[in-house]
């Protein structure tokens, strides 16, 4: 019999032995060049997304500058922090589902640009719609969603 498949929720709380620091070498520090990276336990991800007030919002450049800084490293994984973004958003849209009133607005989290991540629950018309209502203007550049001004933000 197949095992049942984890929640958004439960993959949120599974550590996994995160987070941890690693020195950066190989083919990574061609790309990274020297020094630290740093890999987040997905809450702590979370916890910074939920710390973004209404109003305001945040890139994942900026949660992966904030982790760096959190663990003394030169960086934060990239990967890491963008797909436990997306478990988080995953997570409060299926808390939201079942009657939680407060939930982590994962919609204050953009791409780098202040992209809308289509990836999180509803697509870009649903984040829209979201920021929209909190008082982001929210403009089409090709085919990217984009919040005008989001640096100011």
């Amino acid at each position: 019999m197949a095992k049942p498949r984890k929640t958004w929720r439960e993959k949120l709380l599974d550590d996994k032995d995160l987070p941890k620091v690693s020195v950066i070498e190989g083919k990574l520090s061609k790309r990274w060049g020297e020094g630290t990276c740093a890999i987040p336990a997905p809450r702590e991800v979370d916890e910074i997304m939920k710390s973004v007030p209404k109003g305001r919002l945040i890139t994942t450049k900026d949660i992966q500058a904030t982790i760096a800084q959190k663990h003394s490293a030169s960086m934060a994984c990239p990967m890491c922090c963008g797909i436990f973004a997306w478990i988080a958003a995953h997570a409060a849209d299926e808390a939201e589902a079942e009657g939680a009133k407060t939930i982590t607005p994962y919609w204050r989290t953009l791409k780098s640009g202040g992209e809308l991540n289509p990836k999180f629950p509803g697509g870009v018309e649903v984040l829209k719609v979201r920021l929209e209502a909190e008082g982001q203007r929210v403009v089409v550049k090709g085919k990217k969603w984009l919040v005008a001004d989001y640096e100011s933000r």
